[in-house]
């Protein structure tokens, strides 16, 4: 079955089905992944543009990885190299790429926004892989594949955001699609770096880690956007690990299955002790592995759909 929408911009409104049948096609590209040759047909003849304004390490190799794996095409573009340099806009860079006859666009901007507009300007396939601090769904996505592998569903999943909720789209991604699948969803971190109306989203709001975290199924710990902030937030670095940092300590006073989850990168005893980033209940390299099946299913289901 196709998705609702041949662009995934965001998953605000994005029906369960369709969150459902991308979870449900990453299993099966997940054993993909297994195989001797880790490659299928899927996508042949197809060109993906990786148009990426910021700077990434995970999402970019990630969905390189996932587009080649699926046998596209694929061409990367940089705004260092590129004529934006020359001041050309965003628009005429994806119009110009566009001219070239290329089939989907995988776009990582500054701006909030970014990806929709390209979908109005362009009729390639467009996938958001982060816009300014709106949204980063195939992280969301991600996320919630490797919580539903470990637990076998999300309905019922009590589930806690910890940390720069203010400045970040994988928090406000994981809140729509979490809510969508029936988790139940909280955030904790101080309260400069969460959003006065966040509660409107249908989410807890904690500013007390130990309370936060004491029933939850996961912690999902999101690092300190410094590149985003325009003033100081809270009074320093050591503050903040020893008030709001997931330590081994405080989770050990957790439930004994909770599971520990973070987008990367991660600064180590910032916000993630370095044991606590190691450990068992850790899921974080599952997750970078999860991410390749995820992204897979999502240009598979764009690509093959429209």
């Amino acid at each position: 079955m196709p998705l609702a929408s041949r662009h995934l911009l965001g998953l605000r409104g994005v029906p369960k089905e369709d969150i459902q049948q991308i979870l449900d096609s990453a299993a099966s590209f997940r054993e993909v992944l297994e195989r001797p040759i880790k490659k299928v047909p899927t996508l042949q003849g197809k060109t993906i543009v990786n148009l990426f304004y910021e700077s990434s390490t995970r999402t970019r190799i990630s969905f390189d990885l996932a587009e080649r794996r699926l046998s596209a095409d694929v061409v990367h573009f940089t705004s260092d190299s590129s004529s934006v340099k020359k001041g050309e806009t965003l628009r005429d860079t994806a119009r110009n790429l566009e001219a070239m006859k290329i089939d989907m666009i995988v776009v990582r901007h500054s701006a909030a926004g970014a990806a929709k507009f390209l979908s109005d300007v362009v009729k390639a396939n467009v996938v958001n892989a982060g816009d300014g601090a709106h949204e980063h769904p195939t992280q969301a996505l991600l996320d919630m594949y490797t919580l539903r592998e470990k637990f076998n569903s999300l309905e019922g999943l009590r589930v806690c955001i910890l940390g720069d909720i203010l400045h970040s789209r994988v928090a406000r991604s994981n809140i729509h699609g979490l809510l969508t699948m029936g988790a139940k969803v909280s955030v904790c971190g101080p309260r400069t770096l969460i959003p006065r109306d966040i509660g409107e989203m249908g989410v807890e709001v904690y500013t007390d880690v130990d309370e936060a975290i004491r029933d939850v199924d996961a912690v999902n710990v999101l690092r300190i956007q410094h590149e985003r902030m325009e003033r100081a937030y809270f009074p320093s670095i050591r503050e903040y690990h020893r008030v709001f940092g997931l330590t081994a300590e405080r989770l050990a006073k957790a439930k004994p299955h909770t599971v520990v989850l973070h987008p990367g990168p991660i600064n180590r005893d910032v916000e993630l002790s370095a044991d606590v980033a190691d450990g068992e209940r850790s899921l974080i390299l599952r997750q970078v592995l999860n991410g390749v099946a995820v992204r897979m299913a999502v240009l598979y289901l764009i690509g093959t759909g429209s």
